[in-house]
């Protein structure tokens, strides 16, 4: 029978542990796992992305809901364990779920420090922590503009860096004389704030917060010296502390973190710390790479095999700060007993330095150009003598030159050191994704190990792995393709699609040479789609290959249950559908009806066995809200009710809606009809909009009303219903054509250019021939919940309630 293991904390360093138990003992444990959020693990280095726009939640996801299914774990999200019970070996939740365990890993993490500041429990005011702080941040910014950051490190640079992406006003706060003083000296500090000052940033220095003003919402941040400021946003980024509630409350020793011996066990039997909670040695590690050392001393020990135990480590630190590269380690500052060799070119951004003491390296700052980094990080380690050789290694010269440097720094590298920190990827892993995988570029490394798939800084040790382990002339430079399992870019695959008369995934991933054989989460969709696109009634749905919204027809909640929106043409309905929704509301208990942005009726909290009986006694078309597909069309009243109106906006917007629901699309396409220049039904901001002018119509397209704020373009105005449909259906199908997967049409009218959308419409015939080609597309469409409920195929068609399956991350 299965020892029962417990990990409490869904974040980078317990999970990771359990991944290295896994390799070790993959049967030896039934493991359940317990997480505050409503998310499955993900990197939390990568928030700065979320926020900067780069990247979205399914981006950063490291293990998705599959691998807890695959590896037979019980994952329980939004459940806060408040008690461990030592005595009867049982933890408690918040949620009232109790479990039994043999063993136990507390991995609870830190919590952002927030300053005690009158003023603090203002609206307005948040910490950068994870991912909720980040829709937070996001949503402020469409409505407020000004925003302060507390902190000049690494997280207040980062959280500045995305509010100037959301067009806010940045003002960044910071106690001490120089930005980052933790990592860089005062030179490197200073380039770094003369090139964040030329990306928009503001920056207040040597002031000491004193007071956050306002009333209900913050509206500004006095300091010490009687001067303030102005804000609408105040963004606290000033430190962690560990997390250690959980083990205060169960008798589990702590300082300033939970207190573990050097196999990483608490003073209680069977129970380990791990992470930015425990203390070892008195010191509570921030960084990646000692949580992933620490997590590999359980894993041997929980697997019942010898190990050293973990004694500590040096760190260094490897950022990419607002697109600046910097890396520190060691003792980067001078001081009576140390000498430096500086290397400093202010006009191309680099700026180098070693300390050097007793003629071995004490430190590195390096800025602009982190080649180096792991190389004097070795020397750092190692203590190797330089004496006589300070120049040369810090211009990085040898008797070989910088390749033999290279090999010989991978050579020395033991082989469970870290080399990719964002994802705690070893030098072994790498080495048997080359040998037993044929791994032979950067990119095939990524694709099968992780490594360099997050900040990209270790992407120069991992090709120094693939040159050491097959030889300079053996690697491949390759550019980067639809995903990491190809190098192919999206024009190369639909051609290939189109010249071989490829129908299906597999034979699409089989003959074009997908280094991964079964596709990932980002190709595996994508390829359904261009399928789709391409060979309309020769390619078979492949289900499977959907988004999990996609294939339950509505939309995961964090809690679980499900967000269902029938299908309302216009934002119009009839007393006949309100009832049958009230009455459907009534019958399944559903706990929240919303009306939408876009003009419906969203049935919230809906059980995932209750979406089959729904969508059939609904008996209404499903309003697509979880698709990449036409989702709504937005509409005014126009001429029918409106003293302004001057034309028939929604007989417009339904015609519209009629036309073209359960159009496949690269992604989610918003409509909107205004009656009149007006434009109440905000048609200047949608992916497609109609505005009435007098005597005819405005077409405008590529607008988007979301994070990325975009105004429409006008394309054309036109005379007739007829023409608007027209000129709709063609431009849907050149953007279903010529659109990459998951592309917003404000993305690709910016990528293709308005004109090149112009032209490609401007001949009559060419518009007649692309609407043939949707009118083919869209003959071959039906609802999916009447073909399910019709064949009586939905036992088995559905997935469980909890989000299980890989592309559940992409909510």
């Amino acid at each position: 029978m299965k020892k029962k293991l417990v990990l409490v904390g869904n974040g980078m360093a317990g999970v990771n542990c359990i991944e290295q138990l896994l390799k070790l003992a993959p049967d030896r444990y039934e493991i359940t796992i317990f997480g505050s959020e409503p998310h499955p693990n993900y990197n939390r280095i990568m928030l700065s992305s979320v926020l900067a726009g780069d990247a979205d939640m399914n981006d950063i996801v490291i293990n998705d809901w599959s691998w807890y299914e695959d590896n037979h774990i019980t994952l329980h999200t939004s459940q806060t364990v408040t008690l461990v019970d030592s005595q009867r070996r049982l933890v408690h939740t918040d949620g009232g779920i109790v479990v039994p365990y043999d063993e136990l890993i507390v991995a609870t993490g830190s919590l952002p420090f927030m300053l005690p500041l009158p003023g603090a429990n203002k609206e307005g005011v948040i910490a950068f922590r994870d991912i909720k702080d980040c829709e937070a941040m996001i949503e402020t910014s469409k409505t407020y503009r000004k925003a302060v950051v507390i902190g000049g490190g690494l997280l207040g640079l980062e959280a500045a860096r995305g509010l100037l992406n959301l067009s806010m006003d940045v003002t960044v706060v910071h106690k001490h004389e120089y930005l980052m003083e933790r990592q860089l000296d005062p030179t490197a500090s200073i380039m770094l704030q003369r090139e964040l000052q030329s990306q928009g940033m503001k920056f207040l220095l040597s002031k000491n917060t004193e007071q956050i003003l306002g009333k209900k919402r913050v509206a500004g941040v006095r300091f010490d010296d009687g001067s303030a400021v102005e804000a609408d946003l105040v963004v606290m980024a000033v430190g962690i502390r560990p997390n250690i509630a959980l083990a205060k409350n169960s008798g589990i020793e702590i300082n300033r973190g939970i207190v573990v011996n050097d196999y990483m066990e608490t003073n209680l039997p069977n129970v380990y710390a791990v992470g930015e909670c425990a203390e070892h040695r008195g010191i509570a590690y921030g960084l990646v790479a000692p949580l992933y050392e620490q997590g590999a001393v359980i894993a041997k020990r929980l697997a019942g095999l010898e190990s050293d135990g973990y004694h500590g480590s040096i760190v260094s630190t490897k950022l990419k700060v607002s697109g600046v590269d910097v890396f520190s380690a060691g003792t980067y500052k001078d001081s009576v007993d140390t000498r430096s060799v500086r290397l400093q070119d202010e006009f191309k951004g680099i700026y180098k330095k070693i300390v050097i003491k007793d003629g071995k390296i004490a430190g590195a700052v390096l800025f602009g150009d982190i080649a180096d980094g792991a190389r004097l990080f070795k020397m750092i380690r190692t203590g190797e003598d330089l004496t006589g050789k300070e120049q040369e290694t810090l211009l990085g010269g040898s008797i070989g030159g910088a390749a033999a440097a290279a090999a010989d720094l991978v050579a020395s590298m033991p082989d469970d050191e870290i080399v990719c920190g964002c994802n705690g990827v070893s030098k072994a892993a790498i080495v048997g994704a080359i040998k037993e995988k044929g791994c032979t570029s950067v990119n095939d490394i990524k694709a099968c190990t992780k490594a360099s798939g997050s900040c990209g800084g270790c992407k120069p040790l991992v090709a120094d792995v693939l040159a050491y382990v097959l030889g300079e002339d053996a690697v491949k430079s390759v550019k980067e393709g639809i995903c990491g399992c190809t190098e192919l870019g999206r024009d190369e695959v639909v051609e290939a699609i189109r010249s071989m008369r490829l129908t299906s995934s597999r034979e699409v991933m089989h003959v074009l040479g997908w280094s991964n054989p079964e596709g990932c989460s980002k190709c595996r969709p994508a390829l359904n789609y261009y399928l789709g696109m391409v060979w309309p009634e020769e390619h078979g749905e492949e289900r499977e290959s959907r988004f999990v919204n996609e294939r339950n027809h509505a939309n995961i909640q964090k809690d679980g249950t499900y967000s269902v929106v029938p299908r309302m043409y216009g934002g119009v309905t009839t007393p006949k559908d309100l009832q049958r929704i009230a009455e459907v509301a009534v019958k399944y208990d559903v706990p929240l009806v919303k009306l939408t942005g876009g003009q419906r009726i969203d049935l919230l909290g809906v059980k995932k066995e209750d979406l089959p009986g729904m969508w059939a006694d609904l008996d209404m078309p499903s309003g697509y809200a979880y698709g990449k597909a036409l989702r709504t069309v937005k509409t005014c009243v126009g001429s029918t009710f409106c003293r302004f109106g001057t034309q028939d906006s929604i007989g417009m917007g339904i015609q519209l809606e009629k036309r073209f629901e359960r159009l496949n699309t690269p992604a989610k396409v918003k409509m909107a009809v205004s009656g009149c220049p007006r434009n109440c039904a905000e048609s200047t901001i949608k992916d497609f909009g109609v505005v009435a002018i007098d005597g005819g119509w405005e077409l405008h397209v590529g607008g988007n009303g979301g994070t990325k704020l975009r105004a429409t373009d006008v394309l054309c105005r036109v005379k007739t219903e007829e023409e608007v449909l027209a000129w709709a259906g063609a431009y849907l199908q050149h953007y279903r054509e010529t659109g990459k997967y998951g592309e917003r049409t404000s993305e690709w009218v910016e990528r293709v250019g308005l004109d090149a959308v112009k032209t490609a419409l401007a001949k009559a015939e060419d518009r007649a021939a692309l609407n043939e080609r949707i009118n083919k597309t869209l003959g071959l469409m039906k609802d999916p919940w009447k073909e399910i409920i019709d064949q009586k195929e939905l036992s088995g068609t559905f997935m469980p309630l909890a989000p299980q399956t890989e592309e559940a991350k992409l909510i």
